[in-house]
């Protein structure tokens, strides 16, 4: 029984877990995992990207409508997106805590049937007010899930991977963005078997239910969060598990592990978020999630309207689109090895200046090789700065409070990202795609500063030195 281990024994035992997978190698079967939590973040950014790719055939079906003929008096598509992120906003700030308290690996599969089966009800609908709706249920799902990704691969890999996981996940992930757009760029123009292309690109979702529990199956609960909750037996099964197929990879006994100190905390609050040295963490990521957001959402869901803004055509800005988002998926590959020798903070930095130089030469382009190029170089930027991100605010907290901290202040960027939609939609209309640029630049400016001065370093170091 778990309520007759002392706190020092409870402690000890949690120590040792963690210093038992920071010295995990890496071999097949850690990849093996952040594979298949990847597969499930492939779920999630293809609905979340289907915002920029399924507007315009929503506009050519008479659904959706621009300026104030739209269902909230604003274009239909910034409410769309606003829709979207509100329900981010609400599953990551309210919801994500649930993760703390009934696990990861329970709740990673419940997001995932929530988001799935309301984007199946999305593709159904067919009014404006309709979609937007359902598109903010979607949110909810989408918000708790990508919180909870984020804990479980931190907690689940040894601290010298955690930086070349995420870029690896991140791969798989940002595979999801080419996919949707190609999809919409072969059938939001037609109508196979007299259905409208845009519902196959949301319906095709319904097919990612199949893996749902082939994935859960394969997944082992967090043995940091087991130990948290002082479930030590489950926890010892559950790393005893990983760590037999870890050294059946390695044809060798596994190394020995390094000492940790650990401390427990079995229920954690919202109020430890505001304790030092979390109260500056948080405020930190607040700000830089804030900014974050405008950059990367400001140009993925909005690529073929800024494109169409440059002169193109739909058909031409769809295809031009799909070629961009190949940038998503190539940018975290390129960058695995370069993940584990860099800093987070120092990479979040270089991908928003990136984001800058791009982002301003964008605004100036007028051929479709220079569109096309700047809108690949602006995209890896932000892949870059994805990864990064998400592996650094991931390290910033304990166990105990890991999802909650990292969803309340990561739903910042899901709020900022309401207001900042129907900012860029305004931006479009009256000053094109140069407007909305500029915004995205500014906010990657602050982005630098905010992580640049007051990040904290995190390379190679556990996640419970990282904690204090």
């Amino acid at each position: 029984m778990t309520s007759a281990i002392s706190p020092p024994a409870l402690e000890a035992h949690a120590a040792a877990i963690s210093a038992r997978i920071d010295r995990l190698p890496s071999v097949a079967t850690l990849w093996k995992l952040i594979a298949l939590l990847s597969i499930g973040g492939f779920f999630e950014l293809y609905d979340l990207f289907q915002t920029a790719y399924i507007s315009p055939g929503l506009f050519d079906a008479g659904i959706f409508h621009k300026g104030d003929e739209g269902a909230f008096g604003v274009s239909d598509q910034a409410a769309f997106a606003s829709s979207t992120f509100l329900g981010l906003f609400l599953g990551a700030s309210v919801l994500s805590p649930i993760a703390d308290r009934f696990g990861r690996r329970a709740i990673f599969t419940f997001a995932l049937i929530w988001y799935t089966l309301a984007t199946v009800l999305m593709g159904l609908q067919s009014t404006a007010m309709g979609i937007i709706l359902c598109r903010f249920v979607v949110g909810i799902g989408l918000g708790i899930e990508l919180v909870t990704i984020d804990t479980y691969l931190s907690e689940l890999m040894p601290k010298r991977l955690r930086s070349p996981a995420f870029a690896f996940a991140f791969f798989v992930q940002f595979l999801s963005v080419p996919a949707v757009a190609l999809m919409s760029w072969w059938l939001v123009p037609q109508a196979p078997w007299g259905v409208a292309g845009w519902r196959w690109v949301v319906l095709a979702s319904a097919v990612f239910a199949l893996f749902v529990w082939w994935l859960r199956k394969r997944l082992p609960e967090s043995p940091r969060w087991l130990a948290q909750r002082g479930r030590l037996a489950e926890a010892e099964q559950a790393l005893a598990a990983i760590e037999a197929r870890c050294q059946a990879d390695l044809g060798a006994p596994l190394p020995p592990a390094a000492a940790h100190t650990v401390s427990v905390t079995r229920e954690g609050r919202f109020r430890d978020i505001w304790q030092p040295p979390y109260r500056r963490r948080a405020v930190m990521l607040i700000v830089f999630n804030i900014f974050q957001a405008i950059g990367f959402f400001g140009f993925g869901n909005w690529l073929p309207a800024l494109l169409n803004g440059q002169g193109m055509a739909t058909a031409h800005s769809l295809g031009y689109a799909f070629i961009i988002t190949l940038a998503y998926p190539l940018g975290p590959l390129f960058c695995m090895r370069l993940a584990g020798r860099l800093e987070n903070k120092w990479g979040i930095v270089g991908s928003a200046l990136c984001t800058v130089i791009f982002g301003s030469l964008f605004a100036y382009q007028s051929s479709a090789i220079g569109l096309v190029i700047c809108g690949i170089m602006v995209t890896f930027a932000n892949a870059w700065l994805t990864f990064s991100y998400h592996a650094y605010q991931s390290e910033m907290f304990p166990t105990a409070i890991r999802a909650r901290a990292v969803g309340f202040c990561y739903s910042f960027s899901r709020l900022s990202t309401v207001f900042s939609s129907l900012i860029m939609g305004f931006f479009l209309e009256h000053w094109g795609t140069p407007g909305v640029l500029a915004f995205i630049v500014a906010s990657m400016l602050i982005v630098m500063t905010t992580i640049g001065i007051f990040g904290p370093r995190t390379r190679n170091l556990a996640l419970e030195d990282i904690a204090g």
